[in-house]
């Protein structure tokens, strides 16, 4: 068993889109309309057969509330590993984005930082050993 999908709410596709391709670096997989939102979907440029993340449309209350509640407490959303977090961080850093923690060691080795996706969500951005 594997996972193929996982998915972060968002209040809007289209910026959402932006910032997960133009920014982080990610490939659009899928763009399909579904009413009057999208199944629109990303995955790494590096393994395009891999996992595909869902930009979901939070339109559904209760999932506006759980996106809010996580973000007001600074829990992120999704966490995706990268090879440098500090490398990682200073790169994002220069394109505009909005850390809420800098690089910081935690457990053994493992090197976190945390960002606003500006689309409703904190996202962790790690680096551990193998």
């Amino acid at each position: 068993m594997k996972i193929i999908l996982t998915s972060i709410f968002v209040d809007d596709q289209d910026r959402a889109l932006r910032f997960y391709t133009d920014v982080l670096g990610f490939v659009k997989k899928s763009d399909v309309s579904a009413g009057e939102y999208r199944w629109l979907t990303v995955v790494s440029p590096d393994d395009q057969g891999g996992t595909e993340l869902l930009l979901e449309p939070n339109a559904n209350p209760v999932a506006r509330a759980y996106q809010k509640g996580i973000y007001e407490q600074g829990i992120p959303a999704a966490s995706f590993g990268v090879e440098d977090t500090r490398a990682e961080y200073g790169r994002l850093k220069g394109l505009g984005v909005k850390f809420t923690m800098e690089p910081t060691e935690v457990l053994d080795r493992v090197t976190i930082a945390v960002f606003d996706d500006t689309c409703g969500n904190l996202i962790q951005i790690q680096t551990t050993p193998e």
